[in-house]
């Protein structure tokens, strides 16, 4: 039988169109596909051209296509590519994956301009999604400000965010929610944005949740509620080039210890001085080619693409269902730390410029409760000259023990009648926490007798020990040695629990693992700190009194007053937390509240009674100076902080 060539051709083609059926295109992430065929449209890009990903950028890429992570949380500052990944993973989703999408943006108005600025740009640049386009540039009923849909049968969808009607009649597979932190809290009285917009989502095989955003005001804005929501919060650890020692950037400031620095005025000067070791890195060290791990401040767990996962002890596990990345401007190597700088010295004295500073550049929340810092000058100025070293009201000594990498901080602590306190002594003991040296050291000064005017001899009573960082097994094996005197302690995970509880018998360790209500007690040492004695003789009930000592420094003094009060959502609610902000070292609040949970154990469990004595004047104080609030001039802590303890508080 003989086939003409066209009839060949015809069945060639007629095959063909059969098994393309079968075809399908090799998988790819997120990620990979956007370095393969996304391009960066002259409209709305500082270059245009082939898109790169950054190595930050991969995780947070991939975590918003990856099927099994069905919610993430976006919260970032500016210039850190987040329009683009978000059209990017758009773009990935309906034309590799197929889906149905709806973008939200907070207003009608905003909606029809992201759609003329970002997406039609991208439907005309990327050959994939432009190959499914037959109508662009053409008025078609597939084409308009609304709804974009594509040959391949999918839809993206783009609305505004303030009316609930724009929340119905849809069934995303996945749902985008740009810059939520703008967006209304109650959507005409029917909920929350994200509540509604899940909702059309919930019919989906695969569900998917993107929420992104610069944040705005503390505990008013809904990335920061939908991050606490969250179990997971990803930051971006990188390696100092001179120790390898892994740390996310902060941005430090004059006041903190670490972070981004300067000298005076001289922005040019910014260097990043590392966390662990204090090396001076410059920008020009930075490797911004290899990708890092993003790791969880909250439980460990980390991953460096979104793909493969593991826990903290470094074992796969399966992705998390719900997940928040935070990244900020120092990480782009698109910016300067030098401008960094520049535009917060520019911006430090003007309280609008700082706040825009603190959520555009640093992409963290800008605290409004500004009354609820204390000024450590004031209580500095109240410190007294003491004619004996035990003052005569001291009735019971606890100690609060922090337990550093490198030393162990701690507070000695007097009490007397209606737990007015004197600080005895306050200490940071240097070495190795491995090594038993250290730990002899640390028992002599448990050891030491105080004695009062009168003669009488004062031992001490208490010690509550920090169980909670990277020596755990030691401080049990320490508290071993007098179980009844050395008490091992770890802060609460819930919020309003007692000061202390104590355990009715000992654990499989063999200590009373105690639990400390950090943010109860630290309500309590707070409000005493602003408190002026009521008496300059007499009892002063709850006064905290301080000496003229060598160690009552303005270093301690503004570590013991550096945290302030804010609001934070938990499970969607409202409370306050006390945080100290990025870089500040808090250990002399930290052991201040150990010292007071180590005298509500001995009242509530041992028997101590607080009851006054007659006794001399013995202080020669400073004419007592009134605290008044101090103005916050930072960020919030929950999107960029370390509070430097090393442990849970």
């Amino acid at each position: 039988m003989n086939i003409s060539t066209a009839q060949v051709s015809s069945l060639a083609a007629a095959v063909t169109l059969g098994l393309s059926a079968l075809l399908r295109p090799p998988v790819q992430t997120a990620a990979e596909w956007m370095d393969e065929h996304y391009y960066l449209p002259v409209e709305s890009s500082y270059q245009e051209g082939r898109w790169k990903s950054l190595p930050f950028q991969v995780a947070i890429i991939n975590a918003m296509a990856n099927d099994d992570i069905r919610e993430v949380n976006f919260v970032k500052s500016a210039r850190v590519g987040y329009t683009k990944m978000l059209l990017g993973v758009a773009a990935y989703l309906l034309e590799h994956k197929k889906r149905n999408g709806l973008i939200w943006q907070p207003t009608d108005g905003d909606a029809e301009l992201f759609v003329k600025k970002h997406v039609e740009p991208m439907i005309r640049d990327v050959p994939k999604i432009r190959a499914l386009a037959p109508w662009y540039g053409k008025k078609h009923r597939d084409n308009t400000l609304e709804l974009k849909r594509f040959a391949n049968g999918r839809g993206l969808e783009l609305r505004g965010g303030k009316a609930a009607k724009n929340y119905r009649e849809a069934s995303p597979d996945f749902g985008i929610y740009d810059e939520l932190a703008a967006f209304d809290d109650d959507i005409e009285k029917e909920g929350s944005p994200t509540f509604l917009g899940d909702k059309r989502m919930e019919g989906s095989t695969h569900p998917k949740s993107i929420r992104g955003s610069t944040p705005k005001i503390a505990g008013q804005c809904q990335i920061e509620r939908a991050a606490s929501e969250s179990p997971h919060l990803m930051r971006y650890h990188i390696k100092c080039p001179h120790c390898e020692a892994e740390q996310y950037l902060k941005w430090g400031g004059p006041d903190a210890e670490f972070g981004i620095k300067w000298d005076g005025t001289n922005h040019h000067s910014a260097f990043y001085l590392c966390e662990a070791n204090g090396c001076a890195i410059r920008q020009h060290e930075m490797d911004y080619e290899t990708v890092e791990r993003w790791i969880c401040e909250r439980t460990g767990i980390w991953t460096r693409d979104s793909i493969d996962w593991f826990d903290s002890d470094d074992q796969p596990i399966p992705p998390p269902e719900s997940v928040t990345f935070h990244i900020w401007t120092a990480y782009s190597p698109l910016t300067t730390w030098v401008r960094i700088v520049s535009d917060f010295l520019k911006a430090k004295d003007d309280q609008g410029k700082l706040k825009t500073f603190v959520n555009t550049t640093l992409g963290e929340t800008w605290e409004d409760d500004t009354g609820e810092k204390l000024e450590w000058e004031a209580i500095a100025a109240r410190r007294e000259v003491w004619s004996v070293a035990v003052p005569d009201g001291v009735l019971y000594i606890t100690v609060g023990a922090d337990t550093q990498d490198d030393r162990f901080e701690f507070e000695i602590t007097g009490w007397g009648a209606g737990e007015e306190s004197w600080v005895l002594d306050y200490q940071r003991l240097y070495g190795d926490l491995h090594r038993s040296e250290i730990w002899e050291r640390l028992h002599e000064q448990f050891s030491r007798q105080f004695v009062k005017a009168s003669g009488e001899v004062l031992d001490i009573g208490l010690v509550m020990i920090d169980s909670g960082g990277h020596y755990t097994d030691e401080v049990y094996q320490f508290c071993r040695r007098n179980p009844h005197k050395y008490i091992p302690i770890k802060g609460a995970t819930m919020m309003g629990k007692p000061i202390i509880t104590f355990p009715r018998k000992r654990n499989r360790k063999g200590v009373y693992l105690s639990e400390v209500g950090t943010d109860s007690a630290k309500d309590v040492l707070y409000g005493r700190l602003g408190d002026v004695p009521t008496s300059l003789s007499g009892p002063s009930p709850g006064y905290r009194h301080h000496p003229v000592a060598e160690w009552a420094d303005d270093f301690y003094f503004k570590g013991l007053t550096c945290e302030r009060k804010r609001v934070e959502f938990v499970k969607g609610r409202r409370v306050y937390r006390w945080v100290a902000p990025s870089g500040a070292r808090n250990e002399p609040t930290d052991c201040a509240v150990y010292a007071l949970a180590g005298i509500r154990l001995g009242v509530q469990h041992r028997g101590w009674r607080l009851i006054a004595k007659p006794r001399p004047t013995t202080i020669n104080p400073s004419p007592p100076a009134s605290v008044k609030p101090a103005a916050s001039a930072a960020g919030n802590s929950w999107l960029g902080t370390s509070s430097g303890s090393g442990g849970w508080l």
